[in-house]
C-alpha cells in the first residue's frame, strides 16, 4: 500500500487500522524503509482518528 492509498476520513475501525500497522511491521521485519515509514505515519494518524471516533460514539 502506498501512502496515497490511505483515504482521509476513512471509515475503517481502529482495530482494522491497527491490524494493518501490525502487518506492516511484520513485513518490514522491524525496520521500516522511508516509504514504509511514510505509510506507517499515515496509518497512525488514521488509527488515532478512528479511536477518537469510537470514543465519541461510546459517549
Amino acid at each position: 500500500m502506498s501512502p496515497e492509498s490511505v483515504t482521509p476520513g476513512s471509515v475503517r475501525s481502529a482495530a482494522e487500522v491497527n491490524e494493518q500497522i501490525r502487518a506492516l511491521w511484520m513485513r518490514a521485519g522491524g525496520s521500516l524503509s522511508a516509504q514504509e515509514r511514510a505509510e506507517y505515519e499515515l496509518l497512525v494518524v488514521e488509527w488515532a482518528a478512528a479511536i477518537r471516533g469510537e470514543v465519541i460514539k461510546a459517549a
